[in-house]
Formats: structure tokens, C-alpha cells, sequence
């Protein structure tokens, strides 16, 4: 039962849509910025990178906070983190603030797993994502939303990789399994108009 109600203080807390909030207190709708993604990246765009910074961190807090609260005790051990870990996420993720339509959920992401990894894992995705922009910058293919989808959600294929070489706990892999299932699901249209202009290129080659 108190399993049960950490978790949804977790979705609750990670459903508090900061950013969405900061832009409107700055009379900016985030729904009509860029792709309509009510997260820190948009705040950011809209006005600019003092609001952003804040919105990135609350954002960050807010999977951060949760799994500290718990850390430590029972229900930070075993099978028992997978809920309290992947709620804050889907919180952002489907937050009922907004109708179910929340944010892309990189910021509370990198919150989560910091508080579980003492900032391990969430440093090291940082650097395959860092590695992987320095890359597409240097082929020239960066800067559309459709890479920068295709980067996020490659870089969490390869996280698991370092989380399998570092021998990471089966509940951790699953943690990382639930996380990239709603990195791939919000960034579905993304992949979708990447995976058809790759289609379109290799057609236009064949000919």
C-alpha cells in the first residue's frame, strides 16, 4: 500500500508541468512554440534562456526529489524502485494537467537517474548525447527536430549498453526498459518522418 502511494506522489510530482506554467506567466503558450512540446526546450525558445535554465531545472528536480525522498530505505531496494522510478517520467509524460499530453520527458529523465546512480548513469548519457551532436554537427545533419528525436532515442539505446557493461541491477534494465518505451512513444512522429525521408532518400538513390 505505501508502495502504492509513493508512486503516485512520484506521477504527481513529475506531472507538474513548470515549464508549460512559466511560459504562460511569461504570456507564452508553449503549445504554439516550435512542436508544441510544453517542456523546457520550448520555454526556452519562447523567453529565453533565463526562464529556460528554470524550467530545465524544476523539470529536473522534479524526478530528482522523489527518489531521493525514498533512498535509503526498503522501497529503494530490488524489484520495489521500478514504480517510484519510471512514475515521475510518465507523470511528465502524460501529465492529467494537461490532458494526458505532457512533455517529452528528457529533463526528468536525467532527474530520475541521478538520484538512483548518484549522477552516473545520467552523466554518462549526457556524453553519449554530446558525442552523438559533435557527430551529426560534423556530417552537417543536425538541427532538425527529426534528428535531434533520432539522437535522444539512439542515445538511450546505447545507455543501456553502458548500463549492461557496468552490470547494472535486472531492476535497473528495467527501469531503463519502461524509460525508453516513453522516450520512443514521445518522440513517435519524429522517428516517423525520419524513418520516411530515409525511405525517400534511398528510393531517390536507387534511381
Amino acid at each position: 500500500m505505501m508502495l502504492l502511494l509513493l508512486s503516485a506522489g512520484a506521477f504527481l510530482s513529475g506531472s507538474l508541468m513548470f515549464s508549460y506554467w512559466l511560459g504562460l506567466l511569461a504570456r507564452k503558450n508553449l503549445k504554439d512554440v516550435g512542436d508544441g512540446n510544453p517542456g523546457a526546450l520550448n520555454l526556452w525558445k519562447a523567453s529565453g534562456y533565463r526562464l529556460g535554465i528554470a524550467g530545465i531545472a524544476l523539470d529536473f528536480l522534479k524526478g530528482y526529489l522523489p527518489l531521493m525522498f525514498v533512498s535509503g530505505s526498503d522501497y529503494a531496494q530490488g524489484y520495489s524502485i521500478i514504480p517510484l522510478a519510471l512514475a515521475p517520467i510518465a507523470g511528465h509524460a502524460f501529465s492529467p494537467f494537461l490532458r494526458g499530453k505532457g512533455g517529452k520527458a528528457i529533463a526528468v529523465t536525467f532527474g530520475v537517474w541521478s538520484a538512483l546512480t548518484g549522477f552516473e548513469v545520467s552523466l554518462a548519457y549526457a556524453m553519449i548525447l554530446a558525442l552523438m551532436t559533435a557527430v551529426a554537427r560534423l556530417a552537417r545533419r543536425s538541427g532538425s527536430a527529426e534528428s535531434d528525436g533520432l539522437q535522444v532515442v539512439s542515445g538511450m539505446l546505447l545507455l543501456f549498453v553502458y548500463l549492461y557493461i557496468r552490470m547494472f541491477s535486472s531492476a535497473m534494465l528495467w527501469v531503463w526498459f519502461g524509460n525508453f518505451t516513453v522516450i520512443v512513444y514521445k518522440h513517435r512522429l519524429e522517428m516517423r518522418t525520419w524513418v520516411k525521408r530515409a525511405f525517400m532518400r534511398g528510393g531517390e538513390g536507387s534511381k
